[in-house]
């Protein structure tokens, strides 16, 4: 019986990890854009600058998970979004366009979900310009556990 029982627990450990509210940080451990100030991070204008995830990048993140891409039943459906390959580190907190630093999060799970996190990471990047927080506990607050974080700014969802 013991024997049986160590065989599932193989088993399980070697299947791919499962995305959730937050990401394996085995997987995903975070990474960010060497060299880059809290000054220049400030200044840049988010959403227009370039970003370099691309559509390679997103089919590995989706593997390493254990999706089989966006149209994955995990990726819970809000409207027409599902799935986004978010940063654990915000790019608007100077995270990497990196494999180490992305993770599928779906938009229809309930409570906490890639809605959430954005809303949340616009708030670090206001509070961490403001000089309110510093740029690495702003980052420490998305990879310990992003929804502690929500909760302190927000409360619960």
């Amino acid at each position: 019986m013991r024997a049986l029982f160590l065989a599932a627990q193989l088993l399980l450990l070697s299947l791919p990890a499962r995305a959730g509210d937050i990401p394996d940080l085995a997987l995903t451990p975070g990474t960010v854009r060497s060299g880059l100030t809290r000054e220049q991070i400030c200044s840049i204008k988010w959403g227009r600058d370039e970003r370099h995830v691309t559509a390679a990048m997103k089919r590995e993140i989706f593997l390493r998970y254990g999706y089989s891409g966006n149209d994955d039943p995990q990726c819970v459906p809000a409207g027409k979004r599902r799935c986004e390959v978010d940063h654990l580190v915000s790019r608007e907190l100077g995270g990497a366009d990196e494999i180490d630093n992305l993770w599928p999060q779906a938009y229809g799970t309930s409570p906490w979900n890639a809605v959430l996190k954005d809303k949340l990471e616009n708030r670090l990047h206001k509070e961490m310009c403001a000089g309110s927080i510093t740029l690495e506990a702003a980052r420490q607050m998305l990879v310990n556990d992003w929804r502690e974080a929500y909760r302190q700014y927000y409360g619960a969802p």
